[in-house]
């Protein structure tokens, strides 16, 4: 058995460094999202005089307890759009995969605390991944609903796109993965149409309301008065238009009715049920991840120092290591899940390409999952790696990235710059699930070296208009654009544009692998029944 042999020193000065850098990180995003947790909580007395439950809780009770939840996009929408501070991040969404009576979902809840849930921008695209996940991993879907609907400051931004979450919905359906919705407040114009896709509704009786029009713009445009309850509330619904399955007494009602229809669903959890208990935990600690990056990214470290403390046994098989050293490729298990993995070690070389090519294509050729560790500079440039074909070779594995068809999940533990995230499998090469350590960077390139570049370039233009270079212009060009450049590349910025399905703590990645490697498992071995349009009331 090949063992990762480790030579980590933990009492060195460079490791308490990068230790130290790391906890800061992990530090500052919790805070994060905890002050997201306290805006929710202000309006606590608000929701109790209604007789509801929080979202965050209305989450909580639907869940198995006990079970694992692993939070997504928890921070999509950082400090854009309507929050201005970053206690009101999340896109207007709770999410999360989770089990729900037994049974893998994924899980939804609009944040009615914050802004009443009303979607903007990064919300809808927050919901469009959520939609994609769902039905790429073969997940049932539990929406927990109360929503102003589209924030009407960013209306232009939500409208047209807004159709493809109806349009996914739909799809859902038709591809056999049941979608159960319960309303648990409003759900007004296009939002009423969230649960009327949906194959099963459950609405709070004297609290859901749906409709396409309320009563202020129904007297406006008609000129016709109707109360809330007549026109759209939950006894309406059952009862007259059909539009709803169940009627719940409160929120914790409704939930309870969730969980029943989830129960009776006859999904079975093949992957849960046929757990591997034979495998070995890694021999070292996962505490010590938090040291081994270099908190700056020009710092080389090795990346089997990060196998192996997320690694079975810290098992790691090499490939082809003698031929290229900079592009690590090999196999390992993560709970007894055999994974193929590539990190990196230095700059992607045209041999480091050809080689990454290949090793995809074996692990595709076995259904084997691959694993991508980010920390790259991206491709080598020069006159010799151009000779060497670095278009070519670099083309060549961008095309296996692409074209792989087993699972491919993403971990950015570095720097992922240029070509090289695409590579790597950046999230546009649609990774199954990618996510960010929070000291990670993803840019076109470094800020210095894209300061260092305009500057060449704006005194080429100078020198060529026959004009003097200005050493204070250029200065200040080269100061602004690394600023830009590196205020544009943390791990925040990033996943508040939904670049990552979310941050996590360094040292809980190989539970979260272990469990989205379950979830993928899951989605091969399951057998959907799909039919032509989706379950439709008549």
């Amino acid at each position: 058995m090949p063992v990762i042999e480790s030579s980590l020193d933990t009492q060195s000065e460079a490791y308490a460094q990068n230790r130290q850098a790391l906890l800061e990180a992990v530090a500052q995003f919790r805070a994060i999202e905890q002050q997201v947790l306290d805006t929710a909580e202000s309006k606590r007395e608000k929701f109790e005089k209604r007789g509801q439950l929080l979202p965050h809780e209305r989450v909580a009770r639907l869940l198995d307890p006990g079970s694992p939840f692993l939070t997504l996009m928890n921070l999509g929408g950082y400090k854009m759009h309507d929050d201005r501070d970053g206690t009101e991040a999340g896109g207007g969404v709770i999410a999360g995969i989770g089990y729900v009576s037994g049974v893998r979902c994924l899980v939804s809840a609009s944040n009615s605390a914050i802004k009443g849930g009303t979607v903007t921008p990064s919300g809808l695209n927050k919901t469009l991944r959520l939609q994609r996940i769902a039905l790429e991993n073969k997940l049932p879907v539990v929406s927990l609903v109360e929503s102003g609907g589209a924030n009407l400051n960013y209306a232009a931004e939500v409208f047209v796109e807004g159709a493809r979450t109806f349009a996914n919905q739909a799809r859902l359906s038709a591809a056999g993965i049941p979608q159960i919705t319960v309303v648990h407040g409003n759900a007004t114009a296009g939002g009423a149409y969230q649960p009327g896709l949906s194959d099963y509704v459950v609405m709070v009786r004297n609290r859901a309301k749906m409709f396409l029009a309320g009563p202020p713009l129904l007297k406006a445009a008609t000129g016709e008065i109707a109360s809330d309850e007549d026109l759209g509330g939950a006894e309406m619904h059952a009862g007259v238009a059909g539009t709803a399955e169940y009627i719940a007494e409160n929120d914790a009602d409704g939930i309870r009715h969730a969980r029943d229809i989830v129960a009776k669903l006859g999904w079975q959890d093949s992957a849960r049920d046929r757990r591997r208990g034979d495998w070995q935990p890694p021999r070292h600690d996962a505490q010590e991840l938090l040291g081994i990056v270099p908190a700056d990214t020009k710092t080389p470290y090795d990346v089997r120092e990060l196998l192996a403390r997320i690694a079975d046994a810290s098992d790691f098989l090499d490939f082809k290591n003698d031929w290229d050293a900079a592009t690590v490729c090999g196999w390992i298990s993560i709970e007894g899940q055999p994974v193929g993995v590539l990190g990196n070690n230095g700059p992607i070389t045209p041999r480091g390409a050809a080689k990454a090519a290949q090793f995809i294509q074996l692990c595709d050729q076995t259904r084997r999952p691959l694993l991508f560790l980010h920390n790259t500079t991206g491709f080598l440039v020069g006159t010799d790696p151009e000779h060497n074909g670095v278009i070519k070779h670099g083309s060549k594995m961008i095309q296996a990235v692409a074209n792989a068809r087993v699972p491919k999940i993403s971990i950015l533990v570095g720097g992922s710059y240029g070509a090289g995230n695409y590579a790597m499998c950046g999230r546009g090469l649609d990774p199954r699930f990618i996510f960010a350590w929070p000291n990670s960077r993803v840019a076109v390139m470094g800020g210095q070296q894209a300061g260092t570049v305009l500057r060449i370039v704006a005194e080429a233009k100078q020198r060529a208009n026959g004009l003097e270079p200005d050493e204070k212009v250029l200065d200040m060009l080269q100061q602004s654009t690394a600023q830009k450049l590196d205020a544009q590349s943390t791990a925040l910025y990033g996943t508040a544009r939904l670049w990552d399905d979310g941050i996590i703590d360094p040292r809980d990645t190989r539970k979260v692998l272990a469990y989205v490697l379950d979830i993928c498992r899951q989605a091969d071995d399951k057998q959907l029944h799909p039919n032509t349009f989706g379950v439709a009331r008549f």
